[in-house]
């Protein structure tokens, strides 16, 4: 793969292939028929899951635990062939083993008994259609008539042969991907659902595709046609957790709604000054962005002014008038439309060009894009940062789906501590108060074409860091230590050379490989040394087969055996190198391999010999007891230490470096720590919308380390939230608060607990900055009620955190209310934490003589 998947990516791609795994195996020991789904909401990268599925069923992949299928077939189906074209480009765009001629578009020409082991092809619903050349002809056709259709000249085979060719194939296995699979499977067009029923179902002779395989947001009707399939067995479907997709990074984390404040009026000129400044301002924000990196990633942002179906060319005209006016420098070329007119529209005075949706995102000429509905399935534009819909307050399904087409990221990851680059504005001229709460459900609700999303702030205000605040409280901020999730079927050995390959990039380490490399091999030989005489026996037993040869006797009926051993071949010892392989790494049992082989004392004569010697030591490895535990932990020790050698360089390169680096330390299965990025921009709303539907200006507080222009902080805090406060405040020494972000950006100090075996992070409310002596001093405290469900695991994962890290804050202190007594929990002290291990309830441990009275 090209790209590194994010560890939901990752876990995804280890379900659906288990799912193929034993989809396989039972269709050619038993004839039966699998289903299941992969569900991921846009923006998740199920294109770039897809593509590392592929390369596992056609290569077979180490790292996944996964041997290559030979006799692999993809028939990829969507209904629309633009979105087959993007999907083919994308698999290309993420795999370094799926070639173009991997990647084949079935076009009207195609001709073939059957399909080719080792490729994916791309089939369409119009494809299928009655009326389509593929299908002409069919001998199978229900309704052909008396005289029926003959096939064109030259045709041997029709699509629906090649199908059927191909599932009658015992050395082939043909696997069905539907794509967007929820907009095939419903009643509106009957002839698309008969389509996708005949490929599950079989009909006409033509028998079932062995394997399905839906992807989508949506797949409700999918999994309603699999209900009622004939003879198809349901394996369990792959979800994946949308808070996670949200956590990644991939999606932006704020959308902000610009509403007008008075009920009646004419606004749109307004709010499209307002969106032209917004533009100019991510412009001037992301080129200081790009400057200060210097790392040659620029984006050049996108303004997206979306239209009711029937638009008024002349109100268009109005509205670019008033950008251009707003901007001069904008050029009046940099306005494309994406109408289903496919032609050159006339707008007041400006004439504008169609743009094909696909090009839209690498075209960065094309600044204002007019547009109707969610534009087309698949399409997507990272880059469009901003908004100005003139659709009236009924269409607020439309507002939300092409907005959901806008939350990519456009660099795929978060950019640290800046709401401004991390956010979608959204003006909506035609929208009140009241009505705007539909765009509001319809966005978090998600489902279908529109994401999950992060937070949703009307009228929102811009924080920046408070210019009161000293730098050597930054210095401490940004030293904090936050945990990150870990990652289930994390490898140690796959972590090192990760990280190897990073350093040496960066010139860090200009000889990381060959150093992790040759450290590992040392960890093998050390190994083999200690366990010198049952490597011998096992290295024996992997050259050797041993079984058993039955002798019968027809007259007597008696039987005996003998017992018989025979060399092992080829394919024994590449069946032993790859579980060896899949321990140490395929990168690590190669190089060890050839570091074997050069030690050989044949080598220098034949050196051929020697590397199948080698091939084989390697191979007997596995074999030996507690092989993957001194492994892995020679090699998690090494990575660990380099991360700690570089840790001061590390933090010196640009945010897309110190972002691998950030996944790298991620690929462990335990939580590690990572550092707090400094906020730059914070956007925070200033209204709060009562049960009665009215509004109150939420309190600001001041000494926050972001502010306004008038050095406040606007905070919706709980009467708990408030006291807590309150008493912070009037401490000795108090210099600043920091109110937490309950979200997964780099900005928030998160802190690892365990729920049942699932790993998550909880968000501390409250960090507080003091002067003690002559040192800035840290504290913790987090006012939580202990009512929910996970109160007792969240404060088990606070008090480990507070061990681990007693070194860095001065204070770590869970509070709650009992009756009308506010208690806490020091869990720097050991007697608190060990109560808190044993304890079984969380209310319990307040009332108890653990707590004691906050004040």
């Amino acid at each position: 793969m090209k790209f590194t998947l994010k560890d939901y990516q990752n876990e995804a791609v280890l379900d659906v292939l288990d799912n193929m795994k034993k989809a396989r195996k039972r269709w050619h020991e038993d004839a039966d028929r699998h289903a299941f789904s992969l569900t991921a909401a846009t923006g998740a990268g199920k294109t770039v899951m897809a593509a590392a599925v592929f390369e596992a069923l056609f290569h077979g992949d180490d790292g996944y635990d996964f041997d290559r299928d030979p006799g692999a077939v993809v028939l990829w189906f969507s209904d629309d062939p633009s979105l087959n074209e993007q999907t083919r480009f994308r698999l290309m765009e993420s795999s370094d083993r799926l070639w173009p001629t991997d990647l084949m578009v079935v076009e009207n020409t195609f001709n073939r008994a059957k399909f080719c082991a080792g490729r994916v092809y791309f089939l369409n619903t119009q494809k299928l259609g009655k009326k389509s050349l593929l299908v002409r002809g069919f001998d199978g056709e229900e309704d052909s008539g008396i005289f029926p259709e003959i096939r064109p000249d030259l045709r041997n085979y029709t699509i629906w042969d090649t199908i059927q060719n191909t599932i009658e194939d015992p050395a082939l296995t043909l696997y069905l991907v539907l794509d967007e699979a929820h907009r095939g499977m419903g009643t509106q067009n009957r002839e698309k659902s008969t389509i996708v029923k005949r490929l599950i179902n079989g009909d006409g002779g033509v028998p079932g595709i062995p394997v399905v395989w839906g992807i989508s947001a949506t797949v409700d009707r999918f999994n309603i046609a699999m209900d009622g399939a004939k003879g198809r067995s349901i394996l369990p479907n792959v979800t994946v957790d949308a808070t996670r997709v949200q956590d990644s990074g991939l999606l932006k984390d704020t959308i902000a709604l610009d509403i007008p404040d008075e009920a009646t009026g004419d606004f749109d000129t307004v709010l499209v000054r307002r969106a032209t400044d917004k533009l100019r301002e991510c412009t001037e924000e992301w080129a200081a962005y790009a400057a200060q990196q210097e790392s040659g990633e620029t984006v050049l942002p996108l303004m997206v002014l979306q239209v009711p179906n029937t638009p008024n060319h002349k109100e268009i005209g109005r509205a670019l008038s008033t950008i251009f006016q707003q901007w001069p420098d904008l050029p009046e070329t940099s306005v494309a439309h994406v109408f289903g007119e496919h032609k050159t529209q006339t707008f007041g005075e400006y004439s504008v060009p169609y743009i094909q949706p696909q090009r839209v995102q690498d075209e960065i000429s094309v600044r204002i894009l007019i547009a109707k509905d969610a534009i087309s399935t698949g399409w997507d534009c990272p880059r469009a940062e901003v908004m100005v819909s003139f659709r009236p307050a009924v269409d607020q399904t439309y507002i939300a789906q092409l907005l959901g087409r806008m939350v990519r990221t456009p660099l795929a990851r978060r950019i640290p501590g800046n709401d401004r680059l991390n956010a979608v504005d959204c003006l909506l001229p035609k929208f009140e108060k009241e009505t705007v709460e539909n765009v509001i459900k319809a966005l978090r609700e998600g489902g279908g074409d529109t994401p999950p999303t992060g937070r949703i702030l009307i009228n929102p205000i811009e924080m920046k860091p408070n210019s009161d605040v000293l730098e050597t409280v930054w210095t401490k901020f940004v030293s904090l230590p936050s945990q990150i999730r870990p990652q289930r079927g994390a490898k140690p050995a796959i972590r090192l050379t990760a990280l190897a390959h990073e350093l040496a990039s960066d010139g860090l380490l200009p000889d990381a490989g060959r150093e992790a490399h040759s450290a590992m091999h040392t960890v093998l030989d050390e190994f083999i040394a200690k366990q010198s005489q049952a490597y011998t026996d096992k290295r024996a037993s992997v050259m050797t087969v041993e079984g058993r040869t039955i002798i019968a006797d027809l007259k007597s009926g008696e039987t005996c055996d003998a017992r018989f051993q025979a060399d092992a071949d080829d394919a024994v010892v590449n069946d032993a190198y790859r579980h060896t392989a899949r321990i140490i790494s395929p990168d690590i049992a190669r190089t060890y391999t050839l570091e074997r082989a050069k030690r050989k004392p044949e080598a220098e004569e034949d050196f051929e010999d020697a590397l199948t010697e080698a091939r084989e030591d390697v191979a007997a490895l596995h074999l030996l007891e507690n092989l993957q535990l001194a492994f892995d932990t020679e090699a998690k020790k090494l990575s660990d230490d380099w991360l700690d050698e570089y840790y001061s360089h590390i933090k010196k390169l640009p945010h897309d470096r110190q972002d691998a680096y950030r996944q790298i330390v991620a690929l462990s299965t335990e939580p590690q720590d990572v550092d707090l990025a400094r906020p730059i921009s914070r956007f925070e709303p200033t209204k709060a919308r009562e049960q009665d539907g009215s509004e109150t200006n939420i309190p600001d507080y001041e000494q926050h380390l972001l502010c306004n222009d008038q050095g406040t902080y606007p905070a919706e805090l709980n009467p708990l939230e408030k006291a807590v406060l309150a008493a912070e405040f009037g401490r000795d020494g108090f210099l600043w608060w920091y109110r937490n972000p309950n979200r997964p950006s780099q900005d928030s100090l998160g802190i690892s607990y365990n729920d049942g075996g699932d790993i998550k992070i909880v968000r501390p409310d409250f960090i507080f900055f003091a002067e003690q002596g002559d040192e800035i001093v840290v504290d913790i405290v987090d006012p939580h009620g202990f009512h929910l469900a996970d109160a007792l695991p969240k404060l088990q994962g606070l008090s480990r955190y507070a061990e681990t890290h007693s070194d860095v804050f001065r204070r770590v202190e869970a509070i709650a209310e009992v009756g009308s007594q506010l208690r806490v929990l020091d869990l720097n002290r050991p007697d608190v934490r060990k109560a808190i291990s044993e304890a079984t309830n969380a209310e319990a441990l307040y009332k108890s003589a653990a707590a004691g009275d906050y004040s």
